[in-house]
């Protein structure tokens, strides 16, 4: 397979056509079309897109089970009481927080394929494991090795796509397997319960029911969907065994084009400086921090504030499905709007300013079917948030070791908003949580000033590079240390 893809780059004769300019690509003596590449793309989209989500899927529908467990009984047999769910979730998130930088780079050495899916099997293992948990210190062990699995599955993820797809083919893609998440609170709803009344089984000493059955049949699910994985997902452009020699050629080249990048580099030291140093990535960061304040807020605690408002818990779990379905499709719709403009920005802002009206009314009405419908407003505006401002970041991180560093690097800023959602809905509060809504508020006011931050600096930026003001940066350079400039190439523009 490498041999032939070679062949290409000695300058395989390859039949030119009379296409315009727009439309013609070409590198070294192989041309291609924009045909061609939307060829290649399908394929790839039938391949990559549909695993991809179905193991966030997972990823998301393991870790925010425990919300959906905690009405089942979980709290009662565990003794959960004060701040004791709370920092269930808490010790998650250390962990999740503190693998993720290492992981994608050992994921960019190790590739995709055998990497991503391993991840998945660890955290169906622990998530299986959950359901034998009889105390406090044990449900802690647990969370903790959750998160370790877990923390490198979405930067890994958005990394991974990035290496197949062009900055604005990207997120569509990523936003669609990061809709996983959103997916996950639908089914996450209907699995707890179907699962839950399932009558009690298993051995005297470890019996599993209730509760414990979510955890133990979704963690089996998770299993049985990572042994598919392997099989279907390729490592690299170069290595996708459904292309022919030439389209593989073409898969890998169009994306080293575009960022302007050596795809064989290995990652050194100053491409971790070049991905936290990255003016658009702190932005993005501080962005996802923001905006994961109130998506993980929603996951880990919409069953509790529903059940708040007198519903039973069964009447709970399905009335968390229409909320993340109706957020599904919204986000859908957005993230293809936004491809579709080449603006991330503006939909960040219109996003934040869509989520501050609902939990103002969640806050404010005094209703349950108007707080119940404020909800569905909440969780449209926030939902696309994280996709939108993580996609922003790899738009303007080129160089494919810069992209791996600064993939994980925003998502890990952003995950540690989950460490303040998880203590944003307290038991003191209940059953108003005017306090959570609040401060939900003020996060998404939080998101929407940087995403205009975003806006301004990237126009900036380029306003500058098109009159010429970085071209010193390559005086005196080789064209392979130019080639090794990614986004601080004069010729890279920022995307907005």
């Amino acid at each position: 397979m490498a041999s032939e893809i070679k062949n290409y780059e000695a300058g395989l004769a390859v039949t030119k056509d009379n296409s315009s300019s727009d439309d013609h690509h070409h590198s070294g003596a192989v041309e291609w079309t924009a045909e061609d590449e939307r060829r290649i793309r399908q394929r790839m989209d039938w391949r990559i897109v549909p695993i991809v989500l179905a193991l966030y899927l997972m990823c998301f529908i393991d870790r925010a089970n425990i919300g959906n467990a905690r009405i089942q009984g979980l709290a009662k047999d565990l003794n959960l009481v004060g701040y004791k769910f709370n920092w269930a979730l808490t010790v998650f998130y250390i962990a999740y927080i503190a693998v993720e930088i290492p992981s994608n780079i050992i994921l960019k050495k190790v590739g995709g394929q055998y990497y991503m899916p391993a991840l998945v099997v660890g955290f169906g293992l622990i998530s299986m494991c959950t359901a034998f948990v009889t105390s406090f210190s044990e449900l802690l062990v647990c969370r903790f090795l959750l998160g370790v699995f877990e923390g490198g599955l979405f930067p890994g993820a958005a990394y991974y796509m990035s290496c197949f797809y062009r900055r604005h083919e990207l997120l569509l893609r990523m936003g669609i397997f990061i809709q996983g998440a959103t997916l996950a609170g639908a089914f996450g709803g209907l699995l707890a319960a179907g699962l839950s009344p399932i009558h009690k089984w298993g051995v005297h000493s470890r019996p599993i029911y209730s509760w414990r059955n979510i955890f133990f049949f979704e963690g089996l699910f998770t299993l049985a969907v990572s042994g598919l994985a392997v099989f279907i997902l390729p490592s690299t452009p170069d290595k996708c065994k459904f292309l022919t020699p030439r389209d593989r050629y073409i898969a890998l080249k169009r994306i080293n084009q575009e960022h302007k990048e050596d795809s064989t580099e290995r990652t050194r030291p100053h491409h971790i400086q070049r991905a936290f140093f990255n003016i658009n990535n702190v932005i993005c960061g501080l962005g996802f921090f923001s905006i994961n304040v109130s998506v993980q807020s929603f996951s880990l605690f919409l069953p509790t504030i529903l059940n708040a408002l007198g519903w039973t818990a069964l009447k709970t779990q399905y009335y968390t499905v229409p909320p993340y379905t109706v957020a599904v499709i919204w986000s859908v719709i957005v993230f293809r709007l936004s491809d579709k403009y080449k603006c991330r920005g503006i939909f960040l802002v219109f996003g934040a300013v869509l989520a501050i009206i609902g939990y103002t009314v969640i806050a404010t009405a005094t209703t349950n079917s108007v707080k119940y419908g404020a909800v569905f407003m909440a969780a449209a505006g926030a939902f696309p948030g994280g996709p939108l401002f993580l996609a922003w970041g790899l738009n303007n991180a080129a160089g494919p070791s810069v992209r791996a560093v600064s993939s994980a690097y925003i998502v890990s800023i952003g995950s540690a908003g989950a460490l303040l959602a998880v203590w944003t809905y307290l038991v003191k509060d209940a059953p108003l949580y005017k306090r959570g809504h609040f401060i939900n508020v003020g996060a998404n006011c939080v998101a929407g000033v940087l995403a205009l931050i975003g806006i301004i600096y990237t126009r900036w930026e380029n306003k500058k590079r098109e009159a010429g003001d970085r071209q010193e940066r390559l005086v005196n350079l080789s064209e392979d240390e130019k080639n090794v400039l990614g986004y601080r190439h004069p010729d890279f523009r920022y995307t907005s």
